[in-house]
């Protein structure tokens, strides 16, 4: 089984957004799907190993803000590659307002966000997808869409070929986030400790 046939689903890209208490925090997601147009609703599937996800759970609001072609790779970098228990992802990022439910939405490289209540959910094993009702939206920018192909080819930085490490050893590239395990075989259950994504999504880089 080809599980590379996984990147030929159509996919967009954002940044879901939340508040719980004092604490702001975001995470990129491609799960943004309208599901029903009456009456409207949108589905969303977060990770459970993300601070995110507990804390739409806790509240049962968020925002999605859609990225668009003009994204930087610094803005995935900032909510993709590192973990809102570790950092305060909004402590100086500054391109952001808060929308009337007072979560924040993303305004540099996005082209549009939706302020969503959840109403149900379900749970899917390594994520929980949440079917939410948009009680806001608006549109920021006529820049199109950026989906998770333009981002493999236009955003992400190309992978350099590294090969073997000084000591020998064998590298595994993630090919979500570009993390590197260094060791001979990878667990079968590894996880990538920054994008979350499976030993599937690693590649063995040949200098």
């Amino acid at each position: 089984m080809n599980t590379k046939a996984m990147y030929k689903l159509s996919y967009g890209l954002f940044v879901c957004t939340v508040v719980n208490g004092d604490k702001k925090n975001g995470c990129i997601t491609n799960t943004a799907v309208q599901v029903a147009s009456d009456p409207n609703r949108i589905s969303l599937a977060i990770n459970k190993a993300n601070l995110t996800h507990d804390m739409l759970k806790e509240t049962g609001k968020c925002n999605i803000s859609v990225l668009s072609t003009d994204a930087s790779f610094d803005t995935f970098k900032h909510f993709g590659f590192q973990s809102g228990r570790d950092v305060d992802k909004f402590a100086s990022f500054t391109d952001f307002k808060l929308a009337d439910n007072g979560i924040p939405y993303i305004t540099k490289g996005t082209n549009a966000y939706f302020s969503l209540n959840v109403e149900k959910e379900v749970d899917l094993g390594s994520h929980t997808l949440f079917i939410c009702e948009p009680v806001f939206m608006d549109v920021l920018a006529d820049t199109p869409s950026c989906t998770y192909e333009y981002y493999q080819n236009n955003i992400k930085p190309k992978p350099q070929p590294v090969g073997e490490t000084p000591k020998g050893e064998t590298i595994w590239k993630c090919t979500i986030c570009g993390y590197e395990y260094v060791g001979e075989d990878m667990p079968d259950d590894f996880i990538c400790p920054i994008c979350k994504h499976p030993k599937d999504d690693f590649e063995k880089i040949i200098r």
